[in-house]
């Protein structure tokens, strides 16, 4: 079928962060299928304390009605990419063409930072399981001390403030991956100071048998009522495995892609976000930048040099921002500087950046509601 001079088609697979930035870009001169097979977007950044405290059950959901004035966005999943003939194979069956394909699929989370199932109340019911766990338990375990493994801790000593709370980290200071050490330090004394046991350099295994029952290295038991695991991610790039694609992929399952956010080795497919091989932390302001850096080389490729525009290549940012709440009124954020390294803030300007309202407003902006 013979296209409009005016339409081209881009298809997105993925509506997290770097997906729905993008999308948002490209929807006033671009054709956009936005492809997801959840009923809403997912807010992750509020769903460590939608997993503790019920007024922010519904919290992390933000519907996609509002997100595309001229574009669509599609409730399925996609099962494969047939590259000659650019097109979108779905679970359903259908085909989606595309003039250019964009791999945004994300990671996966360990629970309680993950939408269970496809709908909104599904999502909604597992994080109201958690939160009965959480009130229910005499004692809980977070194995994990980077920043959603602190941030979780805070969420469930609030949340429970009779139970008996013990984070177990692997390395020598918490947020040792990603912060500096100022900011593992206000982590530890934070959580000592409200009863939590900080245990670093503990690995932690299951030692196998019907139950779950963990030991550190020492092989001395560990155990709680509730335990939660934070101690990674996977990216969602299994069905491109599966669909026969897997030499784009590098050997953690990243996305490799070339300056430009282009998959290596193709001229018309993109991938951007956390599904990517780009070295930079995988947080969610690194996800937008990366979708509006890719919207600028998208409409490049589209165009050709019809408006003299080039691809711009996409640098990674050595440091971003980036804040762990200890619950609503603390935590600690490291801000990138000029001039000097970096400033460490405290609680009263973490919990103005981010811990107050976990940055649902802005995300609620992002996707076209303007009721904040």
């Amino acid at each position: 079928m013979a296209m409009a001079t005016t339409t081209r088609r881009a298809v997105i697979i993925g509506g997290g962060y770097a997906g729905v930035r993008l999308a948002r870009q490209l929807d006033a001169d671009v054709d956009v299928t936005l492809i997801d097979l959840k009923e809403a977007f997912f807010h992750r950044i509020a769903s460590l304390r939608a997993s503790a405290d019920e007024n922010w059950t519904y919290a992390p959901f933000i519907p996609y009605d509002s997100l595309l004035a001229n574009g669509r966005v599609v409730r399925n999943k996609a099962v494969g990419i047939a590259t000659a003939e650019r097109q979108v194979v779905l679970a359903t069956g259908h085909r989606v063409p595309y003039d250019v394909l964009v791999l945004a699929t994300g990671a996966d989370y360990q629970e309680p930072a993950r939408f269970t199932g496809y709908s909104v109340e599904e999502a909604a019911a597992s994080f109201r399981n958690h939160q009965r766990r959480v009130a229910q338990a005499r004692s809980m375990l977070v194995i994990g001390g980077g920043p959603s493994g602190v941030e979780l801790t805070a969420e469930v000593r609030k949340a429970n403030p009779g139970a008996t709370v013990t984070l177990a980290h692997s390395g020598s200071r918490l947020l040792s991956n990603h912060g500096t050490g100022r900011m593992g330090r206000r982590a530890q004394a934070w959580l000592e100071q409200h009863d939590v046991s900080v245990l670093l350099d503990t690995v932690v295994s299951s030692a196998g048998g019907t139950g779950m029952r963990l030991r550190d290295q020492a092989g001395s038991p560990l155990g709680a009522d509730v335990v939660f695991w934070t101690t990674g991610t996977t990216p969602n790039t299994l069905w491109l495995r599966l669909a026969g694609l897997g030499g784009w992929l590098d050997q953690s399952g990243h996305i490799m892609v070339d300056t430009h956010l282009r998959v290596r080795g193709q001229r018309d497919v993109f991938a951007i976000g956390d599904v990517n091989d780009v070295s930079e932390a995988k947080l969610s302001p690194s996800a937008i930048a990366q979708g509006e850096a890719a919207a600028h080389n998208i409409r490049t490729y589209l165009d050709g040099s019809k408006h003299g525009n080039s691809p711009r290549p996409y640098k990674p940012a050595p440091m971003r921002i980036f804040s762990v709440p200890f619950g609503s009124e603390g935590g600690t954020t490291l801000l990138p500087a000029l001039g000097r390294d970096v400033v460490v803030l405290g609680n009263r300007a973490t919990a103005t950046l981010k811990s107050r309202t976990l940055v649902v407003p802005t995300m609620k902006k992002l996707l076209g509601h303007t009721d904040g």
